[in-house]
């Protein structure tokens, strides 16, 4: 062999080794990547994705397909399941049960396609995929949803945490605490954020908060335990109204928006995707299907028995219909806001995300940094819902403007225009479906909403029924919510009323 030869066999050699080498590591950095730090490159209007080095003093822990399944069904059982009766009410018992299911299907592709697109545009961000199809404009409406959703979501939840956890220490500690320091919601959002929720979204892998998920879960088992005997006891006719057994209401398009906000859990999947061990498309589908199925179940129970119980009676949040002087359902209010707090870094984890690969893309993950947007993010959602105890209008524009295009008008739409197949296709009709689904809905609940705020139906919060003893501050001859008969002067702590 001449040596011209043998430089020519040399070089085409060595080219070869280090095209493998470079295949090893780009699946090395894969690997390490999967964590909430998957990164965009600085090139946005490319799409392409950051394979800048990662730390290499980190090696990111990854989840089993039970301890993916646990995070994944505690991102969708949070804030929005306590509103499932309402939406059983507004759309009718039989209507209603039917779209629990429909939703729960139709949130199960979508999510299927979510992953689906991130594969096909070699991208494992949701910034990424949009980023990929529809260029920067896309990009950037696409960030701005995917940082508000679970930023307002996040205030709302402090608001829910500090009206529970106060209930429940007015009635422990009676006059004695009311009024004071430790019956403050302020008091109570702070020292739950700092004791609990911070710790837990300092976190850097979402995997690491697996064990927090399982324990909301078996908290929301606990609930609908605690909602199961209140139906069986609590079977009062006077509860029942007329179109209580109702197959539909014309009301109807309000429920999607509710049924939709419950099952959200779009903006977080591709970081669930990534803390999944081996992380393929068929092991993802499968834990999407068990997520899925689980919550779905768990929806039914709540909705079912919330509305049997009170029919058209029945609140925005079901927690509200039973009574606080109800100890039992004061444990549940507990565990519920116990559920809402091990649910708060899940959207945390998003909200940091997002901010990372928007402002951050081109920078290498710094521990120093992620702590600052960690501790901002906390304390702006703390200081908001401190200032607020009213977010229900907010939080319905969130859904219907935020929670409905991430879920049902986006994924369809990037496989679309990704896929290989004519856009008429047989294939592409479900797609098709589900973005028209996305937009009807989003078009009807936004004209529903501002309905309501006509109508003077902007807040809800707090209001105790009329059948509760503490609905009236003095009364005569009372038949409390147990069937009880109450006389003489009443104190909401329970130290004045005789019960006969």
């Amino acid at each position: 062999m001449s040596a011209s030869r043998r430089l020519q066999h040399y070089e085409m050699g060595s080219r070869n080794s280090i095209a493998d080498d470079t295949d090893a590591a780009s699946e090395t950095t894969s690997i390490s990547r999967a964590s909430s730090y998957q990164k965009l490159n600085g090139n946005l209007e490319q799409g392409e994705q950051n394979t800048s080095k990662p730390d290499d003093t980190r090696n990111p822990e990854l989840n089993s397909l039970p301890g993916a399944s646990f995070n994944f069904i505690n991102s969708i059982i949070g804030a929005g399941v306590i509103g499932i009766p309402y939406a059983l009410h507004q759309a009718g018992i039989g209507l209603g049960i039917i779209l629990i299911i429909s939703i729960a299907a139709l949130t199960d592709y979508s999510i299927v396609l979510l992953i689906q697109g991130g594969n096909l545009a070699n991208t494992k961000t949701y910034q990424g995929l949009v980023n990929t199809t529809f260029g920067k404009v896309g990009f950037l409406l696409l960030t701005a949803m995917q940082f508000l959703y679970p930023f307002i979501a996040m205030v709302g939840y402090n608001v829910v945490i500090g009206d529970s956890i106060t209930a429940v220490i007015e009635r422990i500690g009676g006059e004695a605490v009311h009024g004071t320091a430790l019956a403050s919601r302020q008091l109570i959002i702070v020292v739950t954020t700092v004791v609990i929720m911070l710790p837990l979204s300092l976190y850097r892998d979402v995997a690491k908060i697996s064990k927090a998920s399982l324990l909301s879960l078996l908290l929301v088992i606990f609930i609908l335990f605690a909602m199961l005997v209140k139906a069986i006891l609590l079977r009062d006719p006077e509860l029942i109204t007329d179109d209580a057994w109702d197959f539909a209401h014309p009301d109807f398009a309000q429920s999607i928006g509710i049924l939709s906000f419950a099952y959200m859990c779009h903006h977080n999947s591709f970081l669930l995707y990534t803390s999944l061990e081996n992380p393929t498309e068929q092991r993802w589908n499968l834990v999407t299907h068990i997520g899925v199925l689980t919550s779905m179940f768990i929806t039914l129970l709540f909705g079912i028995l919330g509305y049997i119980t009170f029919t058209g009676h029945v609140q925005g949040d079901v927690l509200l219909n039973y009574c606080f002087e109800d100890d039992f359902m004061n444990v549940a209010r507990f565990a519920y806001a116990m559920n809402i707090v091990l649910t708060w870094p899940l959207e945390c984890f998003v909200t940091r995300e997002v901010i990372e690969n928007s402002i951050f893309a081109t920078k290498e993950p710094q521990l120093g940094r992620h702590m600052i947007i960690t501790v901002i993010i906390a304390a702006l959602t703390c200081g908001i819902s401190m200032a607020t105890d009213c977010v229900e209008v907010v939080l319905q524009f969130n859904g219907v403007l935020a929670a409905i295009p991430l879920a049902f008008i986006f994924p369809p739409l990037c496989v679309l225009r990704l896929q290989q197949e004519p856009i008429l296709s047989l294939k592409s009709i479900p797609k098709i479906a589900v973005a028209l689904f996305g937009i009807i809905s989003s078009i009807l609940g936004f004209a529903m909403t501002l309905l309501r705020i006509a109508e003077g139906q902007v807040c809800g919060h707090m209001k105790t029924p009329a059948y509760c003893p503490s609905a009236t501050e003095s009364y005569t001859n009372f038949t409390d919510y147990y069937g009880n008969m109450t006389t003489g002067n009443y104190s909401m702590y329970g130290n004045t009323s005789t019960l006969s």
